[in-house]
């Protein structure tokens, strides 16, 4: 059966990127993969020609494909724009509208790029974390929210930090899923000591854990403690489970970790036999946009897991990832991993040794 994957490229380096990402899928098209390729206007290239960042036209092409790769959203020409109608508002709507609530996060440490962490190589070589993050929920999407003016003439601004024990527990059950294929073993974390949600948060895991998956070790940690143990010891964690304000700082923090922020793939997913959403993390970067010297491996990477969690493909998958991990090994290199390869001539190091 074929699948179909929409690409939005949106702002910035996320044209760049995707094109590189394209060209890696071509090449497993031409190689017997069934998959056809469509592509949309999002984010602020969307609000220049549509008006909105996403269009309901967009969003009911995503939620009818199998996967939905993005490249980045944003930038200062829109930085003006109400906030229900910046580029990151379409994201939020696309993440919400596609009711993808587990953001998974890998942080990968390959071990050419050891020396190029923030750490010592002793630190990072082999570091392997995932982040499973709650998307949809929490102080980002929480009512009510905004900014008020009081009668005294202060001016209030307010967000809310809720979640329910459905949201809670179905993004646990990712995690839980996840780690057993690999160590079978799950931290999550949360600030339980100070925040009503935290402790919630903290009691449904572990009721959740108790009642299906007593195979797998639970621990909890204080969010800010954590914060401190991924650059103390990053190697003790394997999957990590937060909530959705917290995911995106550690998550952001552990990219550090590996060596560019222009390595970190992700995926978006929901329910069972759902599209999933993927995207590289490193934002839209309009410091280098339109230069031609952006990483194009984290949008490869994140293609990689939209082949395993939604197209069916997981060999390829693995393929894709050592096609990259090889390219690395043999010294290509980009200008934030200290090289001077173009976009476009990393790709074509990753698929000389795709075959």
């Amino acid at each position: 059966m074929t699948k179909t994957l929409l690409l939005l490229p949106g702002d910035g380096i996320g044209p760049e990127v995707t094109a590189v990402a394209r060209r890696v899928a071509g090449r497993l098209i031409s190689q017997g993969l069934a998959l056809d390729i469509s592509e949309a206007r999002f984010g602020g290239a969307a609000i220049d020609v549509d008006g909105v960042p996403l269009t309901a036209e967009t969003l009911a092409q995503a939620k009818a494909s199998d996967a939905v790769l993005m490249g980045a959203v944003g930038g200062p020409q829109w930085a003006g724009q109400p906030y229900d109608k910046r580029p990151e508002a379409g994201l939020l709507a696309l993440r919400a509208g596609m009711n993808v609530y587990a953001n998974l996060r890998p942080a990968r440490c390959f071990s050419a790029l050891a020396d190029a962490s923030s750490l010592k190589r002793i630190y990072v070589d082999g570091l392997d974390i995932l982040f499973v993050r709650e998307l949809t929920g929490g102080v980002y999407f929480g009512e009510p929210r905004g900014v008020e003016t009081l009668a005294d003439g202060q001016r209030r601004g307010v967000n809310t930090h809720v979640y329910t024990s459905s949201e809670i527990q179905r993004v646990a059950r990712v995690a839980f899923d996840l780690a057993r294929r690999r160590k079978s073993e799950v931290v999550s974390a949360e600030k339980s000591n100070v925040m009503e949600a935290g402790l919630l948060w903290r009691e449904e895991v572990q009721a959740l854990r108790d009642a299906e998956y007593q195979d797998i070790k639970l621990s909890h940690m204080l969010a800010d403690n954590m914060a401190m143990q991924l650059v103390k010891q990053p190697k003790q964690f394997d999957v990590i489970l937060t909530d959705n304000l917290f995911g995106d700082m550690l998550s952001d923090e552990a990219a550090m970790l590996t060596g560019s922020l222009g390595m970190l793939p992700s995926a978006a997913i929901g329910d069972p036999g759902a599209p999933g959403l993927y995207e590289p993390i490193h934002g839209s970067a309009p410091d280098i946009a339109g230069r031609g010297v952006a990483n194009p491996c984290a949008a490869i990477l994140s293609l990689a897991m939209g082949l395993r969690y939604s197209l069916g493909a997981p060999d390829l998958a693995a393929r894709v990832e050592a096609a990259v991990e090889a390219a690395l090994d043999a010294g290509a290199r980009t200008s934030d991993l200290g090289g001077a390869l173009t976009t476009a001539a990393m790709g074509d190091a990753v698929l000389a040794h795709l075959g």
